[in-house]
């Protein structure tokens, strides 16, 4: 009896784990998995909205995710966040990064940024200034809070200029829709 009720119990677990596991797998949308390429999504987020998006892309690829942080974090007071922003773009200031990252073992990258004076926010220019993007895959989006990418795409090219950029994915502070998302991914045929 006790052999009955043990093995009934090993089944239910056994069952119950694997089920798990399927349904995590299962979240993952299969038309995205790039299975002979080995992805990564790297962002800086300072609000949120840009996680948010990252996130998305996470949940329709699997890929890694890596959050792109200074070393010192920027002010949580709004303006004083866009006068430093305009500064560190006038004087091209690179701010050092918590993590580097590493890039070298990964076909795609999506990266990711907030849009800071009509361009990336300074952590993700220290980004790609300190990895090498030669014959990678750029997928890169932005949230802006107004003003479109404007240069955002245009200056992340000047900085990996070996690296083969898809269309960007752009998206108004939060109003990132999977659906859009999805259909951006598409149509970079990778």
């Amino acid at each position: 009896m006790n052999k009955i009720l043990t093995s009934i119990l090993v089944l239910f677990i056994i069952s119950t784990t694997g089920f798990g596991i399927y349904k995590a797998a299962a979240s993952i949308d299969k038309e995205f998995i790039m299975k002979d390429k080995k992805v990564l999504i790297a962002y800086y987020s300072y609000s949120g909205n840009t996680k948010s998006v990252a996130k998305k892309i996470q949940s329709l690829t699997g890929a890694d995710l890596f959050e792109i942080k200074p070393l010192k974090e920027y002010s949580k007071n709004y303006n004083e966040v866009v006068s430093l922003a305009q500064i560190e773009k006038q004087n091209n200031i690179k701010p050092e990064l918590v993590n580097n990252g590493d890039v070298s073992n990964y076909d795609v990258i999506f990266i990711g940024t907030p849009v800071w004076w009509y361009t990336m926010a300074s952590p993700v220019r220290t980004f790609l200034s300190n990895n090498n993007f030669d014959g990678k895959i750029i997928m890169p989006f932005c949230t802006h809070g107004g003003g479109g990418a404007s240069s955002t795409y245009i200056d992340m090219k000047k900085l990996a200029p070996k690296a083969k950029f898809t269309d960007g994915y752009t998206s108004y502070e939060n109003s990132a829709k999977i659906e859009d998302i999805k259909n951006w991914i598409k149509s970079a045929n990778i």
